[in-house]
């Protein structure tokens, strides 16, 4: 059970006849699990054809069922079968991951684009002003200064860099 909880699976193959637990319970207990329940199980048994015991297994999650003794190469065609809609599953959830992915950065593109804009629709109205204007992040320091700061002072942008907002108010 160990190694079902660590690992991923594409099928379990599952005798109905073991030691101390037989297959019925170890699959009640398999599909308690919600990260194995969707895992298919195949019960092999040599035990009993009876329809009630086959019913058995279907009842306790089983797709298929398997006599022994068995031809290995119908095994085989069954197992490649599950194994094959496994990866198919695994790829799609990757392609549907890749497309969360995609849809996410499209999404943080849109609103950097429209923060941008926002930022030059401020700027442009706080240049149309004729009062001194300028912002600071959190950090305190000053990230715009409008053109009338900049008249005002006669200092260039360059010459304000790395400014925090004490220093804009009163540089002493």
């Amino acid at each position: 059970m160990k190694h079902l909880l660590l690992d991923e699976f594409a099928l379990i193959l599952l005798d109905v006849a073991m030691p101390d637990l037989d297959g019925f319970e170890t699959a009640v207990l398999i599909k308690k699990r919600p990260k194995l329940r969707d895992i298919p199980i195949i019960f092999l048994t040599a035990f009993s054809k009876d329809e009630p015991f086959i019913f058995r297994g279907y009842s306790v999650g089983a797709v298929d069922y398997v006599f022994k003794p068995f031809e290995p190469m119908v095994l085989r065609s069954k197992v490649a079968v599950f194994a094959e809609l496994f990866r198919n599953r695994e790829q799609i959830k990757r392609q549907g991951e890749l497309l969360r992915q995609s849809e996410r950065r499209e999404h943080e593109r849109r609103f950097l684009e429209q923060e941008w804009a926002s930022q030059k629709r401020y700027r442009h109205l706080a240049d149309a002003v004729p009062q001194i204007i300028w912002t600071a992040g959190r950090d305190g320091a000053v990230d715009y200064f409008n053109q009338q700061w900049h008249l005002y002072t006669g200092l260039t942008l360059e010459q304000c860099e790395g400014w925090k907002w004490k220093r804009a108010i009163h540089p002493e």
